[in-house]
C-alpha cells in the first residue's frame, strides 16, 4: 500500500488545517491507521489512530479536543483535521497504516507509511 499525505502549509496559530492520506488500494479500508509528527530535532511521536471502521479513534493528550480524526473507506482516504493549532503543533505529519492491530503509539506498529506533509504554525 502506497499512502500519500497532503494538506501541509504555513498557518497562525488559532488556524486550521486538514490533513489527508490516500492511499493507493482499496485494501487500505482495511487497515488501522495512525497519524505521526516529527518537530525538528525531537523524535517521531503519536498523534491520532483511527480503526478499519472508523468506529474507534485514539488521541495524544497534546491534540485532544483539537484535532479529529476520520476516514472515508470509499475514497480510500483518512483525514486529521486540526483546529486551534499552536506553534508547538509545528512539524511533518506522517500518515501510516497497519494490517493488525498492535500497540497503536509505537510507529513499529505501522507497516506502511507516506512521506510527510510539513505544517508550520506561526505565533
Amino acid at each position: 500500500v502506497q499512502l500519500q499525505a497532503s494538506g501541509g502549509g504555513l498557518v497562525q496559530a488559532g488556524d486550521s488545517l486538514r490533513l489527508s492520506c490516500a492511499a493507493s488500494e482499496p485494501t487500505f479500508s482495511r487497515y488501522f491507521v495512525g497519524w505521526f509528527r516529527q518537530a525538528p530535532g525531537k523524535e517521531r511521536e503519536f498523534v491520532s489512530h483511527i480503526t478499519w471502521s472508523g468506529g474507534i479513534t485514539y488521541y495524544a493528550d497534546s491534540v485532544k479536543g483539537r484535532f479529529t480524526i476520520s476516514r472515508d473507506n470509499a475514497k480510500n482516504t483518512v483525514y486529521l483535521q486540526m483546529n486551534s493549532l499552536k506553534p508547538e503543533d509545528t512539524a511533518v505529519y506522517y500518515c501510516a497504516a497497519a494490517k493488525f492491530y498492535r500497540t497503536i503509539v509505537s510507529a513499529e506498529s505501522y507497516d506502511y507509511w507516506g512521506q510527510g506533509t510539513l505544517v508550520t504554525v506561526s505565533s
